[in-house]
């Protein structure tokens, strides 16, 4: 791999507690001093300036732009990812994140002004966003390069610094993040960690004002529990089971394509993918005709051979899946393989697979399948879907496929989601005004676009009071008085009102009468 990469040679060792020949382990006794180092460089308020932020998120784009083919090269090793699939997964929403912060950077930095009553029209009230300090980003095997960089991006702009912890199952791109990074952004600043449970744990040791994490629910507690010892806020991006719905007003031959490609893109190793599908019994065998149709379209007879098919990521998982598929046909008598089945273990390859008639209590059916494994569930009417989907955990994103409008807005309100697609797969992942992020198993938090910026960022409240007006001190200062009461009431008091512009004119005369009063109370006194 180094004479592939053309990198720094690294000291390879078979020993497990150190890692493979592919990616060495940061070794245990190091990460503290790692961990601290970044503290340290923190408090000088290095990252803090808008031209470092600038110049290390340029860094960034200019590691995409000259090393796109060792990223082709690393997934593909680790995935079988196809080229075109490396670009579009992993190197584009990078490449327009990077974009949208260094065009809006200023502009998320500025503190924003907010909302006052005319009792402090003349103080400045603000939310001023701060960096959070040494922040921790835990990424996942699937999309090795894009699950550690996009997140990384709203650390950089937030201006924390942050240590890195690559999935150690995509050895070879964590490998090449570990080489590769140091080249491009400050090495004082921005750290990566490699390592299996034994480093995580350790890692995860160690206090971090802000935890980013992308896997599933299972390590996803175990992350959880960790920083809750030193009370770090977490942000967990992870997966579940991402039901699909077809109504029988879809139009079936658009809607099967567009399932086949968010499904099996990356060979179903996708958190947002289609899980299962839940399709109205008139268009049921429609919909199956045209998904074999479209696999056929995409990757030809010959799948096993398709240069646009990806690959499990390890012999693990391809196990895992592999029996899946075996309990789905051996052990329900109602399920059957209707489109793929096969399987090649030597390339980890699995088949795209569609398996109808899924039994509801299938092994199928009781986790995330993470594969290309499609089970097919007949539905009679939108009840039945939303019923179905309302009795599991909380998925992290709904696809829907109808022209109905009733149906789409039964959809919306009913039910709970990550995310909700009308008409399409995937795609809400790519805009970037959109919270990407779960809800209950799936997930907390959301991140892109300007929210990972928010993220990694303190919102601290800001005011400056005025010497001017301040008469209305004695209204709150002792010895106290019913009227004082009346008058604060009258001033600062929020009573509703539909109608702004009368709320807006009952607080500007409450303030107009009472320094009325004030100041012809003074000038009796001083008369008198």
């Amino acid at each position: 791999i180094n004479a592939e990469y053309g990198l720094l040679n690294f000291a390879q060792t078979k020993n497990k507690m150190f890692g493979s020949d592919i990616l060495p382990y940061t070794p245990i006794d190091q990460i503290p001093d790692i961990v601290q180092s970044l503290k340290q460089t923190f408090k000088t308020g290095k990252t803090r300036s808008e031209s470092f932020r600038r110049h290390q998120l340029h860094r960034l784009l200019d590691l995409l732009n000259d090393n796109s083919q060792e990223i082709h090269t690393a997934t593909k090793k680790d995935l079988g990812k196809p080229a075109f699939e490396s670009d579009l997964g992993e190197i584009l929403g990078i490449r327009n994140d990077i974009s949208r912060a260094l065009d809006d950077l200023s502009c998320w930095m500025a503190p924003k002004n907010e909302g006052k009553g005319f009792a402090m029209i003349t103080d400045q009230v603000q939310v001023i966003y701060e960096p959070l300090g040494v922040v921790l980003i835990i990424g996942a095997w699937n999309y090795p390069i894009q699950l550690i960089l996009q997140p990384l991006i709203g650390a950089i702009a937030a201006g924390n610094c942050a240590v890195i912890k690559p999935s150690e199952v995509s050895a070879h791109t964590a490998f090449w993040l570990t080489q590769t990074l140091p080249k491009y952004l400050d090495p004082d600043c921005y750290r990566v960690i490699n390592g299996a449970v034994d480093e995580t744990t350790a890692l995860l040791q160690n206090r971090f004002d802000h935890i980013l994490y992308t896997g599933n629910s299972t390590v996803g507690r175990i992350v959880m529990r960790a920083a809750a010892e030193h009370l770090t806020p977490v942000t967990l991006e992870m997966g579940g089971k991402s039901p699909t719905i077809v109504d029988a007003s879809a139009d079936i031959r658009i809607t099967a394509r567009r399932i086949v490609w968010g499904k099996f893109l990356n060979a179903g190793q996708t958190c947002i993918a289609p899980d299962y599908i839940l399709v109205h019994s008139q268009v049921h065998d429609e919909l199956i005709d045209e998904i074999r149709k479209a696999i056929n379209d995409f990757y030809g007879p010959d799948v096993l051979n398709s240069p646009h098919y990806s690959r499990i990521v390890s012999q693990r998982q391809f196990e895992r899946l592999k029996a899946l598929i075996d309990k789905a046909t051996t052990q329900e008598s109602e399920s059957k393989i209707v489109c793929g089945g096969e399987s090649d273990s030597s390339q980890k390859y699995i088949a795209p697979t569609i398996i109808d008639n899924c039994s509801p209590e299938s092994p199928l059916m009781s986790s995330e399948i993470f594969g290309p494994i499609l089970p097919v569930l007949r539905i009679n009417n939108i009840d039945q879907a939303i019923s179905f989907i309302n009795d599991r955990e909380k998925p992290l994103a709904i696809y829907l496929f109808s022209r109905t409008s009733s149906v789409i807005e039964r959809i919306k309100s009913e039910t709970t989601s990550g995310a909700l697609l009308v008409n399409d797969t995937l795609l809400h992942a790519v805009v970037q005004d959109l919270p990407f992020g779960g809800v209950g198993e799936s997930g907390m938090g959301a991140y892109h676009g300007q929210r990972s910026f928010e993220v990694f960022s303190h919102k601290k409240a800001y005011m400056r009071r005025s010497f001017f007006l301040s008469q209305l001190d004695t209204l709150r200062f002792p010895p106290y008085s019913n009227s004082n009461l009346k008058w604060l009431f009258a001033i600062f008091e929020r009573t509703y009102s539909s109608n702004k512009l009368t709320r807006i004119v009952r607080e500007f005369l409450a303030l107009f009468i009472f320094l009325t009063s004030f100041i012809l109370n003074f000038v009796l006194k001083k008369f008198a």
